[in-house]
Parts: C-alpha cells; structure tokens; sequence
C-alpha cells in the first residue's frame, strides 16, 4: 500500500535525527535514579506522558475529520509516536549498557529495528556497526516496520471520536502501547548481559 511505503519510508529517514541523550547525559539529567532500573522507569514515564500527549492533541483536532484530513492526521501521530518509542528503545538501550555500535544512522537502524520487533537489538551489532546487519536484512527491516506501522495506524483511529472522547481515548490508548512496548523491551534486555559488566558503577561524563 502506497500509504504505509510513503510513512516507511519517512520514518527511516527521520529517525536517525531523532536526539538520543547518551548514559552520561541521561545520569546527569536524572541524579537521584541511583541504578538502572530507576533510571529506566522514569524515561518510561516520561515517554508514556509524550505518547499520550500526542494522542490526545490528534484526538482533539479532529472532530469531523474528512478523509483527506484524516490520513495526514493518522500519519503525523503515528510517525509522532514513533518516535516516541525509537528514542525511548535506544536510551533504555543507553541505560542497560548496551548501546549499538556504529555511527549515529548505523544505530538508528538497529533500534529502528528493535522498534519494529518489539525487543532489544541484534547481539552482533553491539559489537559492529548496526548499518552492516541492517543492509544485510533490509528488505526484511523494511517490511517488519511497514507491519508495525500498520498495525499503530490502525491504533490511530481513536482520531475519529468526536472532540474531547477522541482526546481522552487516544492519550490512554498510546500511554498503554507505550508502556506495554517499553516492559516487552526492557524484558528482553534483563535476559542479556552488557559487553561490560562494570559500565554502571564508573562514574558519569
């Protein structure tokens, strides 16, 4: 479907500009989170409050969408939440000590990815650059996010319910995706161990 290959193909080209604040950053920024868990539950938090946010702006603007409207509005809050969740992946990533290896766009794909997958990153691209697994698989990285924005397009509809309900539902609609995405990846990550086991206890910067 032409619609699902244009909002594909503007993700993988948004999102390696999406700002990923690094462990350092993310310590600095957040002081009193003493261990990783506390430190992932409040990027959780604060990403649950963005998605929420999103689906509640879209649920408001529209309270008699037509068509033409209705499709920019699914695709500005889909590619919205998207993002949304990618940086979340990629900082929680930050948090357990296993940031992708590669340049900036070569992580992107990775956690593009993990997005589309729901789980954290390929093993191998904590240990070479994320771009060489991504080129190697990119017809299938490809259609795996084309699936998984479909399915959030379809989440989006809450955008047809009349001005306020529309607001509400889409805000609570996008904080349960988004916190039921971060335990599913957050999950897998506890099962893994970082290339470094010591990397919590150096100190920040």
């Amino acid at each position: 479907m032409a619609f699902m290959r244009g909002l594909t193909d503007r993700l993988l080209a948004t999102a390696p500009r999406i700002p990923v604040r690094d462990l350092a950053t993310l310590r600095a920024q957040h002081p009193n989170a003493l261990d990783p868990e506390t430190l992932a539950d409040r990027l959780v938090a604060g990403a649950c409050r963005a998605s929420g946010a999103v689906g509640a702006g879209i649920g408001a603007a529209a309270m008699v969408p037509t068509p033409p409207a209705l499709a920019v509005e699914i695709a500005t809050e889909t590619l919205a939440v998207a993002a949304v969740e990618i940086k979340l992946i990629a900082e929680l990533h930050e948090v357990y000590g296993m940031r992708a290896a590669g340049s900036t766009a070569q992580r992107s794909a990775a956690y593009i990815g993990a997005w589309a997958n729901r789980r954290g990153i390929d093993g191998m691209s904590l240990v070479r650059p994320a771009g060489i697994v991504a080129m190697g698989a990119g017809s299938q990285l490809r259609r795996q996010v084309r699936r998984r924005l479909a399915r959030r397009s379809v989440r989006s509809l809450p955008v047809l319910v009349p001005f306020l309900v529309g607001a509400a539902f889409g805000a609570s609609l996008n904080r349960r995706d988004t916190h039921r995405l971060a335990r599913e990846v957050r999950a897998d990550l506890r099962r893994r161990t970082p290339p470094d086991p010591a990397y919590w206890s150096r100190p920040p910067g």
